[in-house]
């Protein structure tokens, strides 16, 4: 792990401590809104103000609050968010990738669609395998794409052998290929197979869980352009 991202995780750390304390937390949506004076604070929260002085010396420890003079009364202050208060909060970017990978057994549903939102949301390219490829792709996945105005026609099942690159970023979409694997994947989701169920309903929560999975991932990967890729077969 580098300097910088040592770093930023040891701030990220010390916005979480400081928020750890409901009253603290409290202060901070307070602040979201916009700035108050000690006093209205205390009075907000109801505690006194020898705690309040702690809380928000802990929230200017961490770089979340900065105080200023009021122009009116130089005897007041008020207590405002810094500008990058909640940076970092939220999950940051886990990893770079050339290429992502998804990867379930017959690569005619799960990985398919995921491929092809992926394309949908990144400019990282995206392609699929399966660790033992069907003869085509399942009736269910085609509909729910058509369905869903997503493009997925005239693609076939690729072997994973066939697609996969060192370089690639692995994601497994169903758990027989996942333990198939083994670890040699980034990351997986466990996604039950539509096509064993059939229903149009199944692939259609299928598909919602793949969109909202890729949207959670897709701005956590920058991207790596230090290795070639294969073609690509979305």
């Amino acid at each position: 792990m580098n300097v910088e991202r040592t770093r930023k995780l040891e701030a990220r750390a010390a916005k979480h401590a400081a928020l750890s304390d409901p009253s603290r937390l409290r202060i901070i949506d307070l602040l979201t809104m916009g700035d108050l004076s000690p006093t209205e604070i205390r009075t907000a929260l109801a505690i006194p103000s020898n705690l309040i002085s702690h809380h928000l010396n802990v929230l200017e420890s961490a770089g979340m609050i900065a105080r200023s003079r009021s122009e009116a009364d130089r005897r007041r202050s008020y207590v405002h968010l810094t500008d990058d208060a909640l940076e970092g909060l939220t999950p940051g970017q886990v990893a770079r990738a050339r290429r992502v990978v998804f990867v379930c057994t017959a690569n005619s549903a799960r990985s398919q669609l995921a491929a092809a939102l992926w394309a949908t949301v990144s400019d990282i390219p995206a392609a699929s395998g399966g660790t033992h490829p069907a003869a085509e792709i399942a009736p269910g996945a085609l509909e729910v794409a058509t369905r869903r105005n997503l493009p997925l026609a005239d693609q076939h099942p690729h072997a994973l052998d066939d697609v996969l690159t060192d370089s690639d970023f692995v994601v497994t979409v169903c758990d027989n290929a996942h333990e198939e694997l083994g670890v040699s994947g980034h990351l997986h989701w466990s996604i039950p197979d539509p096509v064993r169920v059939g229903s149009d309903a199944a692939f259609d929560e299928t598909y919602s869980e793949l969109q909202r999975r890729i949207a959670e991932l897709a701005p956590r990967l920058t991207t790596d352009l230090s290795h070639p890729t294969k073609e690509s077969h979305p």
